[in-house]
């Protein structure tokens, strides 16, 4: 989904060799570090994307021997890691988004903005998305962000949470009829990729 056709096959070759030559996990981290730390960001600000960042590559090197070695592309496991991370901080970002829901102004606000988008449709339409999103369970507000703003697609999605296909859609289907509620079903613009995904259902 990233970078070049076919740069992605070759990952659970590169963490099988890390095994024994742990110095290749590096590339792992160039490869996908970059995304990680975007999503974690849109999820809890750049202060927190930093550490999110290391410490889910961090537990990815430690765990690596578990690894499912016949799932080429790693970047489902990882986000799942940083998904489990983010979670544990809970109550963090739903105090953020009912921050932002209230206020109309949070620091994790700018990265769910484009710079290039009219920024009074931006700051019309944070605080009812802020608030949907607070509103989610931790579950559901995972699988929407992780195909909104991870770019997964269901089964990745399903193999990042460790849940069935099923459930994806089902969290999903419940999650986007709640955000598109909360904006009166208006098209939120302002987030990149969201506007798409809450208005098909």
């Amino acid at each position: 989904m990233n970078g070049p056709p076919g740069e992605a096959d070759d990952d659970a070759a590169l963490i099988a060799g890390s095994l024994a030559r742990p110095e290749l996990f590096g590339e792992l981290y160039h490869r996908h570090a970059a995304d990680i730390h975007r999503y974690a960001a849109r999820r809890l600000g750049e202060d927190a994307a930093e550490d999110i960042t290391a410490d889910t590559f961090l537990a990815a090197f430690r765990t690596r021997m578990r690894y499912d070695g016949t799932r080429s592309n790693a970047r489902p496991w990882l986000y799942g890691i940083a998904a489990n991370l983010i979670g544990k901080q809970r109550r963090t970002e739903v105090r953020a988004l009912k921050a932002l829901a209230r206020t109309g102004h949070d620091p994790v606000a700018e990265s769910w903005t484009d710079r290039s988008d009219s920024r009074v449709t931006a700051q019309a339409a944070h605080g009812p998305l802020a608030g949907a999103l607070a509103g989610l369970s931790s579950g559901d507000r995972h699988v929407l962000l992780l195909v909104a703003w991870a770019d997964l697609e269901y089964q990745e999605v399903a193999e990042a949470l460790s849940i069935p296909v099923g459930t994806v859609r089902s969290r999903l289907n419940r999650a986007r009829k709640k955000v598109r509620r909360a904006l009166g079903d208006a098209d939120p613009t302002f987030v990149s990729d969201l506007p798409e995904m809450i208005g098909h259902g």
